[in-house]
């Protein structure tokens, strides 16, 4: 077994490894065969493709030898300030490149250089301005690609000035396959179809998080893989208890209530987990719950609810108290068990 990082070792290593992003590879590919590059925009969910698309193009410009002195690449979560815009990529976008590099024969190597953001949609706004200033200043002799999730929280500006890629969700199929083929690849022995189907419902389309998640379980369990270890590396809530907090909703004592949901809380289940598989569980075919369409609307906005208190940093038993008790106003449960909302 690899000990090296899966999500590295299979990352695509030129832009035609790219997956399900047929239309992204073709642009592309004309420009990288003319070595005349746009400023790029990729935007889209996250684990898709976006940075290793980034990195390739890189690497298919400049070749291994090039890439450090003409490539930086900086995660804006990490350094979103004006500060690190007006310094670290002013001045490498400002230094001049070489016309005839050693592996001019071998590589386009285009006489620019290349920056890569990654989570750009995370700088401050202050930061975005300086950061259109430096693309327009330096454009001659520096491109840029930007990466990010949410290309609504890009300034207008800078992506006026971008050619814009989104990059598609990757679906279920596809993420199955490719985590079977690094499986087979590593020797790992996946014990029934539930395993891939688990990893992939705990990604949610992300397939760097799908595969950082299949090796952490080979780390922890070996060669051979069942479904109860994803569901014990992933921190998913079980569904029996997803189902048990549903049932809840019956209870019209308050006390039975509230000691049922510290039981919960007392297993070490993040509160924010419960809510969103709650809500999956509600919207899914698999639901057992008697629910109409306004039903679900109202625990779902309730659910929303919660949620935002809980990121605005509020007790995480209160919410839940204040979710079951809220389902447990307008709920019961028929003569065969099955829970019902009147």
């Amino acid at each position: 077994m690899s000990q090296q990082l899966w999500t590295e070792k299979y990352r695509p290593k030129t832009v035609d490894d790219v997956v399900h992003q047929e239309e992204v590879v073709n642009a592309l590919k004309h420009s990288l065969q003319e070595g005349n590059l746009p400023h790029l925009l990729f935007y889209g969910p996250p684990g898709n493709g976006k940075t290793s698309t980034a990195t390739a193009i890189a690497k298919q410009l400049f070749g291994p030898e090039l890439y450090k002195s003409r490539v930086l690449e900086l995660n804006a979560s990490d350094e979103r300030g004006i500060n690190v815009i007006r310094t670290k990529v002013k001045q490498f976008a400002q230094t001049a490149v070489s016309e005839n590099p050693p592996s001019k024969g071998k590589y386009p190597c285009p006489p620019f250089k290349i920056i890569i953001l990654d989570e750009a949609d995370s700088m401050t706004v202050d930061a975005q301005s300086a950061l259109r200033r430096t693309m327009e200043t330096y454009s001659s002799v520096t491109r840029f690609i930007l990466i990010c999730n949410y290309v609504s929280r890009i300034i207008d500006p800078i992506t006026s000035r971008c050619a814009k890629f989104r990059f598609k969700p990757l679906d279920n199929t596809l993420l199955k396959e490719r985590l079977q083929m690094i499986a087979d690849k590593e020797g790992i022995s996946l014990q029934d179809t539930a395993v891939l189907d688990r990893i992939v419902s705990h990604s949610e389309g992300d397939l760097r998080k799908a595969i950082t998640t299949l090796q952490s379980a080979s780390r922890m369990f070996g060669f051979s893989i069942a479904e109860k270890h994803i569901v014990e590396i992933s921190g998913t809530v079980p569904q029996e208890l997803i189902v048990n907090i549903l049932k809840l909703s019956k209870e019209q004592d308050i006390n039975v209530i509230k000691k049922e949901v510290e039981k919960v809380i007392k297993q070490g289940y993040a509160a924010y987990q419960i809510i969103n598989q709650l809500a999956s569980y509600i919207l899914s075919d698999k639901c057992e719950v008697k629910l109409d369409d306004i039903q679900k609307s109202k625990i779902l906005l309730k659910i929303a609810s919660c949620d935002k208190c809980l990121i605005d940093g509020a007790d995480e038993l209160l919410q839940l108290l204040s979710l079951v008790s809220f389902m447990a106003q307008t709920s019961g449960v028929d003569s065969d068990g099955d829970v019902s909302m009147y």
